[in-house]
């Protein structure tokens, strides 16, 4: 298990991005979370097998139809066993 903790830029708050970063995360089997920053931006945390989790943080980039991702930023995030297993959430 890996986890990544993601900052996508663009317009990404009020287009269903996290509402749909949520049902992309549950259709790869990826836990986590997704969250509004005060800067525009959301915060992504993705838990999983790797494959699920690299196929998860390439859809980032496509984000919802009324999206428009400028950048994703990905770093390594310690596995924390609150979002291991908990499913994905939106904040």
């Amino acid at each position: 298990m890996i986890c990544k903790k993601c900052v996508v830029g663009g317009r990404v708050q009020g287009v269903f991005y996290r509402a749909t970063a949520a049902r992309r995360a549950q259709d790869l089997g990826v836990s986590g979370y997704a969250r509004n920053l005060a800067d525009g931006r959301v915060e992504v945390l993705a838990c999983g097998e790797d494959a699920a989790v690299s196929a998860f943080v390439n859809w980032l980039w496509v984000g919802s139809s009324g999206s428009r991702v400028t950048s994703v930023e990905v770093t390594d995030a310690a596995v924390d066993a609150r979002w291991a297993s908990a499913g994905f959430h939106t904040k």
